[in-house]
């Protein structure tokens, strides 16, 4: 779903659209809604459904005013929809109609392609996520366009992800792992064209120096990513 980015979020008919937005991840989910300060959060793990997961969310939103529903997903979603069900969660996601469950209008995108649309400040980026995988996706000139190069061969038989996700991380060690992120971000720097990249994710921490032409994200820019995600009609 094409995104192009803005700064104010209003409804077809001028009015300014309240927006809850919920990151789904392995651990935790997490939710904040237009107006609140401090993000819920709300543990997962493997026995995490949808069903479970929208009666969580609904509750510490019960007081909250919102309007319409952004969902950071952790997987692949193509037309607004997932496409494959998360391997650290419970099953069922792939046919969940959320917006019945929510009673509102939802939009679903990839985990990390929200938090590069909060992350975005101009012209070409690319974000990757270093976290327990690889999450990516570029925005091009205020356009939107997840990507999946997680599970791509990059040498030796092994994927990108394999090289720097957080297995790959402790296999190799800090030292070789900070040189393998330093070598895969000017390659794709390269070879996707882009101004900058953001390295998020909770191991882009582990970062003593940041590569060239790179800067640190910060998960809570997933929240104005799915503020974001209201910018323009799907």
């Amino acid at each position: 779903m094409p995104v192009r980015v803005r700064s104010r979020y209003w409804s077809n008919s001028g009015a300014f659209v309240k927006i809850l937005v919920v990151d789904v991840g392995g651990t935790n989910i997490k939710v904040l809604a237009s107006g609140q300060r401090t993000p819920v959060k709300i543990p997962s793990g493997p026995r995490m459904t949808p069903q479970v997961m929208v009666r969580a969310v609904r509750e510490v939103a019960k007081d909250w005013a919102y309007e319409a529903v952004s969902i950071g997903f952790p997987g692949p979603v193509r037309r607004g929809r997932p496409v494959r069900e998360p391997w650290n969660l419970g099953k069922g996601w792939v046919k969940f109609d959320f917006k019945k469950a929510f009673g509102r209008p939802v939009r679903i995108i990839n985990d990390a392609a929200m938090q590069a649309l909060g992350s975005y400040a101009g012209r070409n980026m690319l974000f990757l996520g270093l976290g327990t995988g690889l999450g990516s996706a570029m925005v091009r000139e205020g356009v939107l366009v997840p990507l999946e190069v997680a599970h791509l061969p990059y040498k030796h038989g092994l994927t990108y992800e394999e090289y720097l996700g957080e297995a790959g991380m402790n296999e190799q060690g800090h030292h070789h792992w900070r040189r393998e992120v330093a070598r895969v971000t000017k390659l794709f720097i390269d070879a996707f064209e882009v101004d900058y990249v953001v390295l998020g994710g909770g191991n882009s921490k582990r970062l003593r120096k940041l590569p060239p032409l790179t800067r640190l994200g910060d998960n809570a820019l997933a929240f104005k990513g799915g503020f974001r995600l209201w910018d323009t009609p799907a």
